[in-house]
């Protein structure tokens, strides 16, 4: 009898710690979705009257943004194109080799090797806007200067190169544990049909692991097109159409 009651009380006290859980998780949730709400809201809520004076077309699609002046213009189309360029010339310059580098970890390197790289590219995450940023400035923007011979080295060049190496900690992390999550029987399977182990991994693998891989490289875009203090240290930060890699811009969020 004793065992019986303790056996129902425990269910119960099962049942209302589950449903406790339950409302908690949905209450962060509900916050989560909540907070990003009230952010769109207040933006568009106080930029509504300037953004009814102005008018949107020649907000979104003009090509003069000098507001400090009384007869300036507010158009933010250089900002537009300088973020789009800056963030898919990065993921078209980081994503090859970082997919490339997680296929390394993940499958062809040394258990050794990969014990050093693996918490090196994880540390390369921690490291600051502002280091890379500053690293970029130093470094970077003089190469291309003198490279290609240029009056300044801050460039759209430049900011692709940056916005490169701070999205390949992501890409290599997500798509190296998409790869090795794929299952041994697709690996086994294909290697007893006759592949090669470089077939195995870029006719199987890869493949199985695709949904893995665009998270990454979506996290990454995220990270580029987001980044500010970094892109302003080496783009220049001048509201120009960025007609060329060669040329002085201002991104979006820099804006």
């Amino acid at each position: 009898m004793n065992s019986t009651a303790y056996l129902i009380r425990f269910k119960r006290e099962k049942r209302i710690f589950t449903f406790i859980v339950e409302k908690l998780f949905l209450f962060c949730a509900f916050v989560s979705v909540l907070s990003v709400a009230l952010i769109t809201f207040f933006m568009f809520y106080s930029g509504l009257p300037g953004l009814v004076e102005i008018g949107f077309i020649e907000f979104v699609f003009g090509t003069d943004w000098s507001p400090v002046y009384a007869d300036g213009g507010f158009g933010i189309l250089p900002m537009i194109l300088g973020s789009i360029y800056a963030t898919f010339g990065a993921i078209a310059l980081g994503v090859p080799i970082g997919l490339y580098t997680a296929v390394m970890l993940s499958r062809l390197a040394p258990s050794w090797l990969v014990s050093i790289l693996r918490p090196a590219v994880e540390l390369m995450a921690g490291i600051p806007s502002v280091v890379y940023g500053f690293f970029g400035l130093m470094i970077i923007v003089p190469f291309i200067q003198k490279t290609f011979n240029l009056p300044m080295g801050q460039s759209l060049l430049s900011a692709i190169c940056i916005l490169s190496f701070m999205i390949l900690p992501t890409v290599i992390t997500i798509s190296s544990n998409a790869i090795s999550s794929v299952p041994k029987e697709y690996t086994e399977a294909s290697l007893a049909l006759g592949a090669t182990k470089m077939q195995t991994i870029f006719k199987v693998e890869l493949p199985a692991a695709k949904s893995g891989i665009l998270s990454g490289i979506i996290l990454g875009i995220g990270r580029a097109i987001g980044e500010t203090m970094a892109v302003i240290m080496v783009a220049g930060n001048i509201p120009f159409m960025p007609k060329g890699i060669f040329i002085i811009f201002r991104t979006l969020t820099g804006n």
